[in-house]
């Protein structure tokens, strides 16, 4: 675990870099959805979204340093309430991060009003693939941000714990939103456990009710204690929202005032 506590930046941007592009290169092969569209377009949106997250996770980065340096410090937190092996206190903390910096969060940006309206952004995309998982609005992503900070004080974790789940994370964005296939009997079985490119297509479907299940990142466990789970015919979805299919989910400063384009009437409003 030292060696994620002692990362270097240039290894995390790296990282960010080589997983997208595995997954770009692989969506050429095993294309889930074969649709003719200009690739690299479509991904210069996704890609500048994707430097203001870098830039808001770089800064998150360096003023949550005194918080952990706190937490370890006061002993504060659950993890210090029990002494359990190093990969039960990691196993743990990463549950407790996806439930709350991604399932809870998520789901709260699906169902209050203002904040859903930053997260139009990210479902406006009509060509889902590997890049649409960097397509954060800069205040959606800043949320989630804030809440997996909280995640981190409730359980009194290290960095290197966070600074794990973070190349974790990484790695199931890219890899849940890539237009790849899987066989059917694979994804459907690992969508027991962990979110699949399957499972993760049919939150991206253009209308409710598909647009509402399938919250998770990682485990797939949280929508199925908590009924949001949706599996159905992969071929029936749809990408992009039935109330912003108007706008130009190709153009970056479109996609910065959606949140406050009245144009784009939300129907959680």
């Amino acid at each position: 675990m030292n060696f994620f506590e002692t990362m270097p930046i240039w290894m995390k941007a790296g990282w960010v870099f080589f997983c997208l592009a595995v997954f770009w290169i692989l969506e050429g092969y095993y294309a889930l959805v074969v649709k003719k569209y200009k690739k690299w377009k479509h991904a210069k949106v996704n890609m500048l979204l994707l430097v203001l997250v870098m830039i808001i996770n770089a800064v998150f980065g360096i003023l949550t340093v005194g918080i952990f340096v706190w937490l370890d410090a006061n002993q504060f937190g659950i993890l210090h309430l029990f002494d359990l092996p190093v990969w039960a206190e990691l196993l743990l903390a990463i549950m407790v991060l996806d439930l709350i910096a991604q399932y809870g969060v998520h789901y709260l940006l699906h169902q209050v009003p203002s904040l859903w309206r930053l997260h139009i952004v990210h479902h406006s995309d009509k060509h889902v693939d590997a890049t649409t998982g960097t397509r954060h609005h800069p205040l959606d992503f800043i949320l989630r941000e804030s809440f997996a900070l909280l995640a981190v004080i409730i359980m009194g974790m290290p960095i290197s714990f966070y600074f794990f789940y973070r190349i974790l994370s990484v790695l199931f964005t890219y890899f849940t939103h890539a237009n790849i296939r899987m066989p059917l009997w694979l994804d459907k079985t690992l969508s027991y456990i962990i979110v699949t490119p399957n499972m993760h297509k049919f939150h991206h479907h253009y209308q409710l009710p598909w647009t509402d299940t399938n919250y998770g990142n990682m485990l797939s466990i949280w929508d199925r204690m908590f009924g949001t789970f949706s599996y159905e015919n992969v071929d029936d979805i749809q990408y992009g929202l039935d109330i912003s299919d108007h706008t130009d989910d190709e153009n970056f400063g479109v996609q910065l005032r959606i949140p406050f384009n009245k144009r784009v009437v939300s129907k959680k409003s």
